[in-house]
């Protein structure tokens, strides 16, 4: 059987790093279904694919089928949907899955699934023989703008969200838009919290274009496609300036301070909370803290929440299934935070929309303060 033929109107972004670890992000419908051209381009005997049990029903054959039509072994290691697979267990049993199907050194391994999924395989291919190169097929639109691009994989400890993890570039990541046409609403709203994400941190025109075009995103209209390039355009900039988070990559982190420390409040339990719904709250009350901390006007910080509720996204921190703890106990949770230095915490805040910026040394009390009020608010803005 010969390989389908690949769309051409596909869009690229290239992230040009250095020491030939420089790659193409593809974008496009049909992507999973022409893989193998490209994964085989990179060279290699076989390439595993690690997927989780809901998204390899729906394409792990197909993917596969691609892969072998280009001359490549293929197998699958399928893990468990959900947060709870980003753990010392799920990458024990993708490692040893793996190891399994006999990957070698100069194989492949195909993570296709979301972001627990790339995350949980770029982490074993980072480690597996002392590191193994990993091509991304991300199926959720967080995964595509977000967390498929820059070479962040990890798993979650009991601590907290990401805390045991590696910098492992991808060779290729092959966004194939037509996968979010299965995903469900809340999954599609949780993913555009990361889309809109890149307009308020440095691009207010890219926010813009979301108010007046989130919708097609939703629809799969040709927004789709502008928004998942744009994002990555972004992301790509930055990964290349910054590589490891050593200063301005930090602020692809606005809202995740709170996010994070959400989402180990409840558990890592995608049924109350998932990583997009944590940020999109997290971004509101990034903007109100810094409205209240005199930094940007409160107009900007009503025009995010006000954004992000009409996509259907929480913004308070009342909208947690099941309440989100103490004031005390969030502060808690916030002091695992990746960004904490001799102990103080780092917010990513706000002089306005498309002007956020790195604040270290957060006095402990105005953001205990901030939190209380915020709990004992109900009104919606």
């Amino acid at each position: 059987m010969t390989e389908p033929t690949p769309r051409q109107d596909l869009l690229t972004v290239h992230v040009p790093l250095d020491a030939g670890r420089a790659y193409d992000i593809l974008i496009g419908r049909g992507l999973i279904d022409t893989a193998g051209a490209a994964v085989a381009a990179l060279g290699g005997r076989r390439a595993a694919i690690v997927t989780d049990a809901t998204v390899g029903a729906l394409y792990a054959a197909r993917l596969r089928t691609s892969l072998e039509r280009a001359g490549l072994q293929a197998g699958v290691v399928t893990v468990a949907p959900g947060e709870a697979s980003k753990s010392y267990a799920g990458f024990a049993e993708v490692c040893d899955g793996l190891l399994a199907l006999k990957v070698e050194r100069g194989d492949l391994v195909v993570a296709l699934g979301g972001g627990v999924v790339g995350d949980l395989a770029g982490f074993a291919a980072a480690t597996l023989r002392r590191g193994v190169r990993f091509v991304q097929v991300p199926t959720s639109l967080l995964a595509q703008v977000d967390s498929s691009v820059g070479g962040k994989t990890g798993i979650n400890a009991p601590l907290g969200k990401n805390l045991i993890g590696a910098f492992h570039q991808p060779r290729l990541v092959l966004a194939d838009t037509a996968a979010l046409d299965t995903l469900s609403e809340r999954e599609m709203r949780a993913g555009y919290a990361e889309v809109a994400k890149y307009g308020l941190i440095a691009d207010p025109g890219f926010f813009e274009w979301c108010e007046a075009n989130w919708r097609g995103i939703f629809s799969g209209g040709p927004e789709r496609e502008q928004a998942v390039a744009s994002c990555c355009r972004a992301k790509a900039a930055v990964v290349t300036r910054d590589e490891r988070e050593d200063g301005e990559r930090a602020l692809l982190n606005l809202g995740h301070t709170f996010g994070h420390a959400l989402e180990r409040l409840t558990g890592y339990d995608s049924a109350r909370l998932v990583h997009g719904e944590g940020v999109a709250i997290g971004m509101a009350l990034a903007f109100r803290f810094s409205a209240r901390l005199g930094l940007c006007g409160g107009q900007d910080a009503g025009r995010v929440a006000n954004h992000l509720a009409l996509a259907g996204l929480p913004t308070r921190l009342q909208a947690v299934p099941g309440g989100c703890g103490t004031v005390e106990s969030i502060l808690d949770a916030m002091t695992q935070d990746k960004k904490v230095r001799d102990g103080a915490l780092t917010f990513i805040l706000a002089r306005g929309i498309g002007q956020s910026f790195i604040a270290p040394g957060i006095d402990r009390a105005a953001v205990a303060a901030f939190l209380e009020d915020e709990l004992a608010s109900h009104r919606d803005l």
